[in-house]
């Protein structure tokens, strides 16, 4: 797995706004003197007969270059107004945890660089334009790249006033977070098949954990407050091997740590020194907000926070938090075809070094539906959506504990809605829908008992 301080750098910088225009700048200027370079490199009359290059006097590339300048400036300026204008709808509209995901857009990204980009470029060649007499130099081909960077920047102003324009639409937004939730599950979760889920639910080993490791380990602790954002799990793995150890990570990403709770017990606590403790505390990131690095219930709950939103009796919009259903319940489905990764690693001697808190499917479920579920418990168009969601999820879920999940929320909402709902007919809507799912996840069960 790749180092997590790491990719929390790239992540950090991948959600800036000065990284891409930035390197965008440092181009501009490369660009710049490459191009005056070839203008001292071509003589005047060679540049001359060619009909595309910009070949008129010192004043007439003074004032191109002031004109593409100047208006560069002012479109950079109203495209950053147009980016925080949408940044302060998405917070007000959909939550402010999506902010991180506007500002990694890289379309944004690169429209801010390309404008300041521009604008550089342009100073950059406007200050050797020289008139004076018997030095005169006009950087012809300069002059002519600056015009082509400003019929780019048109297009590129074209591209800006579509995208800002659809990415604030919910669902645009909600299937970007999808995307999110997918690329997470992708990379935290293999592939897997049936046949794979049923030999790791049934040849399960017993876990050589030894009796005495709470009352002989070293617990590590956190050194201030923060959200556990990722931990590096090859690195505690290989701390272990290395000094003979056995590590046992006490939280997993997404919660918030304490100064002083423990992070990890490390066994025996007669091997850990200053170094080895450095080294151990060296592998976990904390952070003051939350990431789907290694946090998959982040993304989860940033589809909830939308739907709950919506429901609020302020906004009132069902429609909203059905899409966020749709979207969950194909993350769902997309999840229970993956495996889930053991908590516990072995070295190559099958000796127990790494022990970790694992994500079950239950967990999942429970960040995806409870909040929408209470929230939206008198609305019958969300509650059957969410009976729905559940009979399309169970044709893909092989352990039971999955199914014992989605059974589980199942129940609850077709009681919760016998509390809120009045009208007997709804109610009797809702039981149909209920019975469905329950069907669908008994029908399941049935057949992989027949193929046992």
């Amino acid at each position: 797995m790749q180092s997590a301080k790491l990719s929390k750098w790239w992540d950090s910088l991948n959600s800036s706004f000065w990284f891409v225009p930035s390197l965008m700048v440092g181009l501009a200027i490369g660009l710049s003197f490459f191009t005056i370079g070839i203008d001292h490199w071509l003589e005047s009359d060679i540049i001359g007969d060619v009909s595309w290059v910009y070949s008129l006097g010192p004043s007439g590339s003074r004032a191109v270059l002031s004109a593409i300048a100047g208006s560069m400036v002012s479109v950079a300026t109203t495209a950053f107004s147009i980016t925080i204008v949408a940044l302060q709808l998405a917070s007000s509209q959909f939550g402010p945890r999506l902010l991180r995901n506007f500002m990694q857009d890289t379309g944004n990204q690169v429209v801010l660089g390309t404008f300041i980009s521009t604008f550089l470029y342009c100073l950059m060649v406007l200050r050797t334009v020289n008139e004076s007499e018997g030095q005169e130099f006009v950087p012809h081909v300069a002059v002519t790249c600056a015009i082509g960077l400003a019929i780019a920047s048109i297009g590129v102003l074209i591209y800006f006033l579509h995208h800002a324009a659809s990415s604030i639409q919910v669902d645009n937004i909600i299937k970007a977070v999808g995307k999110d939730l997918e690329d997470a599950i992708q990379r935290l979760f293999p592939e897997t098949t049936e046949h794979s889920f049923l030999s790791q639910t049934e040849n399960a080993t017993v876990v050589d954990i030894p009796m005495d490791f709470n009352r002989h380990s070293y617990p590590v602790n956190a050194k201030s407050d923060g959200y556990l954002q990722a931990f590096d799990d090859d690195q505690l793995m290989q701390i272990a091997t290395e000094n003979d150890l056995i590590i046992q990570v006490q939280s997993r990403a997404g919660r918030f740590m304490v100064q002083g709770s423990e992070l990890a017990r490390v066994f025996p606590k007669g091997k850990v020194n200053k170094t080895l403790k450095s080294q151990i505390d060296g592998a976990f990131v904390l952070g003051s907000k939350r990431t789907n690095q290694q946090d998959l219930e982040f993304s989860i709950n940033q589809l909830v926070e939308i739907a709950v939103r919506a429901l609020s009796p302020g906004i009132n919009d069902p429609f909203t938090a059905v899409r966020c259903i749709d979207q969950v319940s194909a993350t769902l489905c997309y999840l229970a075809r993956r495996d889930i990764p053991s908590p516990y690693r072995y070295d190559d001697q099958n000796q127990l070094r790494l022990s970790m808190t694992s994500l079950a499917f239950a967990d999942v479920t429970d960040a995806a539906f409870n909040q929408i579920r209470q929230n939206g418990r008198s609305s019958v168009a969300v509650t059957i959506r969410l009976l729905e969601a559940i009979a399309v999820i169970a044709p893909f879920t092989y352990r039971p504990d999955a199914r014992a999940a989605l059974r589980r929320q199942a129940q609850m909402i077709e009681r919760g809605s016998h509390d809120a709902i009045a009208e007997e007919l709804d109610r009797q809507d809702i039981t149909a829908q209920y019975l469905e799912a329950i069907s669908a996840i008994e029908q399941l069960e049935g057949t992989r008992h027949s193929n046992l």
